[in-house]
């Protein structure tokens, strides 16, 4: 083992180093050229902390906020920012970062003894960012350290911390890494900034029972981004919130717990028929617009289940005594040469443009006023549109389905009287915490899903679901957010069981992705998120469950 090690920058910069230096130790600058600050950095293709000691000869990329990679460090660092805050501030009270709205992340706030009490003042949520503030402005350090696996049951115990505690039950390592700050001990589920310092960009908004931490975009660097009050998903956010507390399961160490003990098999009865409650429900609502409704548009994020819920959604109809016909908003895709380009150059199939709105809306005209139409069928091998004389119109009793990612745009059905639609957004929205300061991303969710399809039926790897996923999130972030507020309803496809079920089947998909590869952080980061989860076999699962679109075996044909 040599003395030094040698370090190779992104920008080309060689440097050598005793071995175990850390980064934060040697960096020539704490910002990049913008002036933001460096929070954790690539090695090898592996996201680190600035804090861990190098041991080897390796490359380096130094990340900021704005960086796709280092986006999740910032929101880390700050959930454990605000969780020192209110671990110092309200001894006597907990909260949990439940889930993303935008660019916020809605906290709830409670008393120790489980009794609401009305959720937070607007006077506690502005003490809480003073408090955090103050924490910045003194650039505290942020220790990464190992300590033994009963030290750090001890310390986690004697805090009251048993969200984290319970994370440990199912699994026994000799050694937990774990982040200090003056005496605040927390887990360590990735990497987190250096110091308090790096952190300095939120606001705290009131958002009864809670507040909302609002974030920069990370896209545009420094701006905090402008909160955007979206009252239908805070709404299906909370109800589930509010099921998991009921049923006694709101992190994932309760669910190993069931698990553990045999009582799975129920849970995934009672979360399969609360999905089956819901879609009904939604039939009922259409149902009571019956007069003037004839179609229903369903759209959603890649992986949110929307196949699967516009067809069980066509059962409940039925059973309300409508005809269901349903289309696909794909058969009205532009032959190749009328399809808009991306900024590389290359066909953009997510565009609303590579649509022929011109004929879907006189299609749709035509079906609402009770006319026949003939809608094309796209020849995906060949890029173009084919007639094979399927007629289509709709009865008395008739009502259309169309699925597909640009449903609640309103260029898409501008022609269409409002009074003929009805809108459902359809998202995966999991309420399932790691621990309190530690949610899980509804975008790790559908990601994890849509790699196990990927595999099944398209025959994709996991590094080239991986090297898809910034493209998918660009189109969504365009063509799908930013129309969530035009639905009618809203379905949440997210089981709680699910990636417990997901588990065994990505494992191993992802342990393909190696170090050469680009992805390789984001494939270590989904490995060591899947460690939390007891794996399941998904014998239980029902066969028209929303995860069989996934998984495969599913009664519906897709």
């Amino acid at each position: 083992m040599t003395d030094k090690i040698k370090l190779t920058f992104e920008d080309g910069r060689i440097a050598e180093h005793p071995f175990r230096t850390s980064l934060n130790d040697v960096l020539p600058s704490r910002t990049d050229p913008s002036g933001l600050p460096y929070i954790a950095a690539l090695i090898n293709n592996d996201i680190c902390s600035l804090n861990y000691p190098l041991e080897m000869e390796c490359e380096i990329k130094l990340l900021t906020m704005a960086s796709p990679e280092g986006w999740p460090v910032f929101q880390r660092s700050l959930a454990f920012i605000l969780a020192k805050t209110v671990r110092e501030l309200f001894p006597d009270s907990g909260f949990s970062v439940d889930y993303a709205v935008g660019n916020g992340l809605y906290c709830s706030f409670e008393r120790k003894s489980g009794e609401r009490n009305g959720g937070i003042t607007p006077e506690q949520v502005q003490a809480i960012g003073d408090h955090m503030k103050a924490l910045i402005a003194r650039d505290i350090p942020i220790e990464r350290k190992k300590i033994s696996f009963a030290e750090a049951s001890r310390r986690l115990t004697e805090a009251g911390q048993t969200d984290k505690l319970n994370l440990l039950r199912f699994r026994n390592p000799p050694r937990i890494v774990i982040h200090v700050c003056e005496g605040f001990y927390d887990i360590a589920l990735g990497p987190i900034a250096p110091s308090t310092g790096a952190i300095d960009l939120f606001e705290l908004i009131p958002y009864p029972p809670g507040f909302v931490l609002q974030l920069p975009d990370p896209t545009k660097g420094t701006p905090i981004a402008p909160f955007r009050n979206l009252p239908l998903l805070f709404k299906i956010f909370r109800e589930h919130k509010d099921w998991g507390r009921a049923m006694g399961v709101n992190t994932v160490g309760r669910l190993n717990e069931i698990i553990m003990n045999g009582d799975i098999s129920d849970f995934i009865k009672v979360a399969e028929a609360l999905h089956e409650k819901n879609v009904a429900r939604i039939a009922d609502e259409i149902q009571r617009r019956r007069s003037t409704t004839r179609i229903v548009l369903v759209a959603g994020p890649s992986s949110s289940g929307k196949t699967t819920f516009a067809k069980r959604l066509a059962i409940q109809l039925r059973v309300n005594g409508f005809h269901v016909s349903t289309l696909s908003l794909d058969n009205y895709f532009f032959e190749l040469a009328k399809t808009p380009r991306d900024e590389n150059g290359s066909p953009d199939f997510e565009h609303i443009n590579s649509l022929d709105l011109a004929l879907f809306n006189q299609h749709m005209e035509q079906l609402v006023k009770g006319g026949e139409i003939e809608p094309p069928v796209f020849d995906f091998e060949s890029k173009t549109r084919v007639y094979r004389g399927n007629k289509m119109k709709l009865g008395p009793e008739g009502i259309l389905i169309i699925e597909g990612i640009h449903g609640l745009n309103p260029d898409l059905t501008r022609m269409i009287p409002d009074a003929s639609k009805f809108r459902v957004y359809v998202s995966a929205l999991t309420q399932l915490s790691l621990d309190a300061n530690n949610r899980i991303a509804t975008t790790d969710n559908r990601l994890i899903r849509r790699m196990v399809r990927d595999h099944k039926y398209r025959g994709h790897s996991a590094l080239k679901t991986l090297r898809m996923w910034s493209s998918v999130r660009r189109g969504e972030e365009r063509w799908i957010f930013p129309f969530q507020s035009e639905a009618d309803a809203t379905f949440n496809s997210a089981l709680d069981y699910e990636l417990a079920v997901l588990k065994p089947i990505a494992e191993p998909l992802l342990m393909e992705v190696k170090p050469f590869d680009r992805e390789y952080a984001e494939a270590r980061r989904l490995t060591a998120f899947l460690l939390n989860f007891v794996g399941i076999s998904d014998r239980e699962v029902p066969n028209t469950s929303m995860l069989r679109e996934y998984i495969g075996r599913s009664s519906f044909k897709y």
